[in-house]
């Protein structure tokens, strides 16, 4: 990192509200959701047999579903990338998912790609997705304030696990 990018980096964490200095840092630091990611759980154990399946995430804002996205990522020693469905359209998915098979392709790291407000993709944005997260490409994390009835369309198209 040159002495600007620190310098940048280190004016744009400045202003970041506390939230956001705030957020965890590891899994271990991470709090709540035990259910399925305390030690034994689902989540912890397709984390140490690096077996990490595409998921939704839904709750309320501010809930930690994009920050317990970039741990997974930083867990299981992927490269994060972050979409939202409202404000991308299929050419940035493709350029995404393009950018993941070349990474594979060359041996590279894989790649974990979070979608915020997933439930808000159109179809031809799923049908872009769905190779890829079929053949294991990448590995799709969506967020989501709607419940699980009304992501039960797009968790079923995906072959997601909610």
């Amino acid at each position: 990192m040159s002495l600007f990018e620190q310098s940048e980096a280190a004016n744009l964490r400045r202003v970041q509200p506390l939230a956001a200095r705030m957020r965890p840092t590891s899994l271990a630091d991470f709090v709540g959701q035990q259910h399925f990611l305390g030690e034994g759980k689902l989540l912890r154990r397709l984390l140490k047999a690096d077996r990490l399946t595409s998921v939704i995430f839904y709750g309320p804002p501010g809930t930690g579903k994009t920050t317990l996205a970039r741990l997974l990522a930083g867990e299981s020693r992927r490269k994060f990338r972050q979409l939202n469905a409202v404000t991308s359209g299929v050419k940035e998915l493709r350029e995404v998912l393009e950018a993941a098979r070349d990474d594979v392709a060359t041996g590279g790291s894989r790649t974990l790609l979070f979608v915020d407000e997933i439930h808000r993709f159109n179809k031809t944005q799923q049908d872009a997705l769905l190779p890829d997260v079929e053949e294991g490409v990448v590995t799709l994390v969506g967020a989501t304030t709607r419940s699980e009835e009304h992501t039960s369309e797009l968790q079923s198209h995906l072959n997601l696990v909610c």
